[in-house]
């Protein structure tokens, strides 16, 4: 696995918790917090544009 460099962890109600990172090619990843080596890798505007979806609430189903 590549050296990724994650962020803080985002937290929202609950316990949903996750991390984003990235490493020095520019993919994005994004994991559940304490869960880093299962993560999703993706392009950073792919997964910028699912969260940003999920906050307008047109995939609250997802959470």
């Amino acid at each position: 696995m590549p050296e990724i460099t994650w962020e803080a962890p985002f937290c929202g109600e609950g316990n949903n918790c996750f991390r984003l990172g990235t490493d020095a090619s520019g993919t994005a990843y994004i994991a559940v917090a304490g869960q880093e080596d299962h993560a999703i890798a993706d392009s950073i505007t792919a997964l910028r544009t699912l969260i940003l979806d999920i906050k307008a609430g047109k995939a609250d189903h997802l959470l």
